[in-house]
């Protein structure tokens, strides 16, 4: 998926690692380049965000947007944030690989864009810049058909419930209504 049109399957999971690594610091060179926001590397302590640049800052923030979104399609679909495909060894393994497929489309270009209007509050603004530019919600509808097609499951014409569909689990009834509260029957 990373690497569309291209045949891949006959390289090492180092050499995938390899391309991929290439791919996104090509992509930080061309929003630099677009915004005129200066790049040097990818650096940052996970201890202390306002120790890095901007722009370091500014890439934390989105990218971690798009990992809360990540997180939760994964966890709706009833499926292990830690299992990975390229990442692996966290228990947000999985949460990265899907991540990873948006970053270039969506949390860099915000990154850098919002960078490039030099904001007094890097991270609200970018926080915001991300949720504006996630609105219309189909970015979950997107990662949830690549999650279902990455795991062999047929996401059209899969017989699973509707993915707008949200219901509870009961383990006497079975799947009951949601959005009512059941503390009155009690």
């Amino acid at each position: 998926m990373r690497f569309a049109n291209e045949d891949v399957n006959r390289l090492t999971m180092q050499q995938l690692r390899g391309r991929e690594g290439a791919r996104v610091r090509q992509v930080y060179r061309e929003y630099s380049h677009k915004t005129g926001v200066e790049w040097d590397k990818r650096t940052y302590d996970h201890e202390n965000f306002d120790d890095g640049s901007e722009i370091n800052k500014a890439l934390s923030a989105a990218h971690t947007c798009l990992y809360g979104i990540a997180h939760s399609v994964i966890v709706a679909l009833g499926c292990s944030p830690g299992l990975g495909f390229v990442h692996v060894g966290h228990e947000r393994s999985f949460v990265y690989d899907i991540a990873d497929l948006y970053k270039a489309e969506l949390s860099i270009p915000v990154a850098f864009e919002t960078a490039a209007q030099e904001p007094e509050d890097i991270g609200s603004a970018v926080r915001h810049n991300m949720r504006d530019a996630v609105y219309d919600l189909t970015l979950m509808s997107r990662m949830t058909k690549d999650i279902k097609d990455l795991l062999g499951e047929d996401a059209e014409t899969g017989d699973d419930v509707d993915a707008d569909h949200v219901g509870l689990w009961d383990d006497k009834l079975g799947e009951v209504a949601a959005g009512r509260s059941y503390a009155a029957e009690e």
